[in-house]
């Protein structure tokens, strides 16, 4: 048997959702300054759940807000899909938004008048997306695969917490977003409810191959995710 000499192929590089480079943000002057974050270096591999961690004051909110577009960085860059978040401008980035990134808040913010399929259907109406037979089928698969299937008729107040926030998952999931950032997912459920959407974010990832980073304080909570990031004084740990 021949034996190949010479160096080992290089091993495949992760796809990535997005990344952050030397990233800074500080709020107020003189006294009142405070570095909320204090370059950051960070690669979020597509197809997995990553958890950013740490306490009030950490930078974690921040840190999210910046990666997901919602706060403009103080230096650095934030590429998410292959596009640098600090070349658009406020239109292009709305737009950006809408089309790549995905939000599940601790609040659920799930508008009450319309039904769990209205609100999940929303997004793409703002877009001005029409809604054909075949996008609402899509709703409904994906209403089925996070057990809302005999929920879509109803409005956000005859749904429990752990329905409503199943809704916003599906919601933040239906245009097929790059990242799907969850602020603090759970912060609002008991324990158990917790554990039901936290599974159903893991189960996001698994079978429909999405990326989500979430934003808590909760150990419990963290270990549900692929990889844990830990923040301290606006630095990874």
């Amino acid at each position: 048997m021949t034996r190949m000499l010479g160096n080992p192929p290089p091993a495949t590089q992760p796809i990535l959702a997005a990344s952050a480079r030397g990233l800074t943000k500080t709020y107020g002057r003189g006294d009142t300054e405070v570095h909320a974050l204090r370059g950051i270096d960070l690669d979020l591999p597509r197809g997995r759940f990553t958890a950013i961690m740490g306490p009030s004051g950490s930078g974690k909110s921040t840190l999210m807000h910046c990666l997901a577009g919602l706060d403009q960085a103080g230096g650095g860059t934030v590429t998410v899909a292959g596009t640098d978040l600090g070349t658009l401008d406020d239109d292009a980035l709305t737009t950006f938004r809408r089309e790549h990134v995905g939000f599940v808040f601790q609040s659920f913010n799930l508008l009450p008048m319309l039904t769990a399929l209205q609100n999940i259907l929303l997004p793409l109406e703002l877009g001005g997306v029409r809604i054909d037979d075949a996008t609402r089928e899509r709703a409904h698969t994906l209403a089925e695969t996070l057990g809302l299937a005999d929920r879509l008729g109803h409005r956000p107040a005859e749904l429990s917490g752990g329905q409503q926030q199943r809704v916003a998952i599906a919601r933040a999931l239906f245009t097929r977003p790059d990242l799907v950032f969850a602020d603090e997912p759970t912060g609002n459920l008991d324990s158990t409810t917790s554990v039901e959407v936290l599974e159903h974010l893991r189960r996001s990832v698994r079978h429909l191959g999405q990326t989500v980073v979430m934003v808590t304080h909760d150990h419990t909570a963290a270990a549900h995710a692929d990889d844990v990031i830990t923040m301290r004084d606006g630095r990874i740990v």
